[in-house]
């Protein structure tokens, strides 16, 4: 069974891990470095990015993911996630874990009222629902970066060796093939 650690520190971690426990996978809420043992993947789930990239290093999690990251152990990004991992932030000077190579346009939808669901193709998939909550965008890619969903001529899906992002919440719809796709990356 493929061990996933959800990082738990604020935002839609439960979501992702009643999926997982959907799909037959056995997740991990990650609140302290000894959770972060025997990991198969770790997921970033939407929420705060400023907040959570605060409390992932009072935490003393934010350099054993980073290590762990940049060691091939696949990761996703959902929508705070996705910021997260982004090397550039249009709207913001901060960065955190700035380890894919994307930029991205935080509240790129506008704010939480502009909040939206539709159905896209992800990964060639056709009929992904696809939740935009006060959601980012991929203003760009680097050239290693594969493009997998847009909306209205918008980048929101993108992946790039060992990390995924995506700017939608698959975690909170009964439509299992994102985080199907996810589990796929695990060697």
């Amino acid at each position: 069974m493929k061990r996933v650690g959800v990082c738990a520190v604020q935002g839609a971690f439960a979501e992702h891990c009643a999926m997982l426990a959907r799909i037959g996978a056995e997740s991990v809420e990650i609140r302290e470095r000894a959770d972060l043992k025997r990991l198969d993947a770790l997921i970033f789930p939407g929420g705060e990015s400023t907040a959570q990239g605060k409390l992932l290093r009072e935490l003393g999690l934010f350099e054993p993911m980073r290590v762990m990251m940049m060691e091939g152990l696949p990761v996703w990004g959902t929508c705070a996630g996705m910021i997260l991992l982004a090397k550039e932030i249009e709207n913001d000077e901060r960065r955190h874990f700035a380890a894919m190579d994307i930029t991205v346009r935080r509240n790129g939808y506008g704010r939480q009222l502009a909040s939206f669901i539709t159905r896209g193709e992800f990964a060639g998939m056709m009929n992904v629902e696809m939740p935009f909550i006060r959601a980012p965008y991929i203003a760009s890619v680097g050239g290693g970066t594969e493009v997998l969903a847009r909306h209205a001529g918008l980048i929101t899906a993108a992946r790039e060796r060992n990390m995924l992002a995506t700017a939608f919440h698959p975690e909170i719809t009964d439509d299992e093939r994102v985080h199907r796709y996810f589990l796929s990356m695990i060697g």
